[in-house]
């Protein structure tokens, strides 16, 4: 071998080291790390509906680089969305998204950048929060209310449109309390809140396999309107017959409707046996069975709950 064997070797390597590159592509770059923080929390918890900013870092910035948020619901992956990289401050690279909180429960998420031909792939460790439901009082408006008050509809009960607690959402309210023997009163509590959110709570009908029919409960002092499939379509907060003149109990029938006020002040009357009827009344308590022995339900009701029952309707009272 010559002695310019060598150096010709060494010539070739470094002009290899040259070439191949830019046939190649440049090797990636190395993700060092990547950063995420979950924003807007209060003792690690999101309230229920807020848009939680999420936000990260990933070192170096590599233009035209996406990485993939991995959100997840109590150990289980529920969705992926695919963000951009945009040059961060120095030589990093950031990136961020809202994630809008519609159930309760263990959230986390989790930032992954797959490996491509400009960079390694990295992933940042899984950000951990839960879930916050505030007390929904009378008055109060805003989208939690808007909410509640759709997860109350979809339970059976009867809580109005709109985005603020009216007069007829706290009747809701006070129906579920008292179909889940909470206290009787028209106030949402966190923990009513909570379970309305997560579809816990609705009346389980006596009578199922039936048809369209009614039912009303004395221990829970409500009247429902259930449908075919046997489900609470309407839940009413009523006042059933006192001690001294309780409500008779059985299957019966709707026989006579008589709309209006009659001389005894009883509103909209559905008589479902002798002189047993469900109307309207003034006084409807919360907390006691006040009638003479009808199914008293409050004036604002009076009137719809008169035009869904039907001549003949079935009603069922236990």
């Amino acid at each position: 071998m010559s002695r310019r064997t060598p150096i010709l070797v060494s010539l070739l390597a470094c002009l290899a080291a040259l070439i191949l590159p830019a046939i190649a592509g440049a090797a990636p770059a190395p993700a060092e790390n990547i950063g995420l923080h979950v924003g807007q929390l209060r003792g690690g918890k999101a309230t229920i509906l807020s848009r939680v900013p999420v936000r990260g870092v990933i070192s170096p910035f590599v233009a035209g680089e996406r990485v993939d948020l991995l959100f997840f619901r109590n150990g289980r992956q529920v969705g992926t969305e695919t963000v951009q990289v945009r040059k961060g401050p120095g030589s990093k690279g950031k990136f961020d998204t809202r994630f809008l909180v519609r159930r309760g429960g263990r959230f986390a998420v989790q930032a992954v950048h797959e490996a491509s031909a400009g960079q390694q792939g990295a992933a940042s460790k899984r950000e951990k929060f839960g879930v916050s439901f505030p007390g929904i009082g009378g008055g109060q408006c805003g989208k939690v209310v808007r909410g509640f008050k759709r997860g109350l509809s979809k339970l059976g009960y009867v809580p109005g449109g709109g985005s603020c607690m009216s007069d007829r959402a706290e009747r809701a309210v006070l129906a579920y309390r008292k179909v889940n023997g909470k206290g009787r009163n028209q106030h949402a509590g966190k923990g009513i809140v909570k379970r309305v959110f997560a579809g816990k709570g609705k009346f389980n009908a006596r009578h199922k396999g039936v048809g369209e029919h009614v039912e009303v409960s004395i221990s829970k002092q409500v009247l429902v309107f259930v449908n075919k499939k046997g489900r609470p379509v309407e839940t009413y907060h009523v006042s059933t017959g006192k001690s001294s003149t309780p409500t008779v109990t059985g299957r019966f029938e709707v026989y006579r409707r008589e709309p209006g006020t009659n001389s005894h002040g009883m509103v909209h009357s559905s008589y479902f046996v002798g002189g047993y009827a469900i109307h309207g009344y003034p006084s409807v308590p919360a907390t006691y069975p006040a009638s003479h022995g009808c199914v008293r339900v409050p004036i604002p009701d009076a009137l719809h709950i008169y035009e869904k029952i039907s001549f003949g309707e079935p009603v069922f009272v236990y």
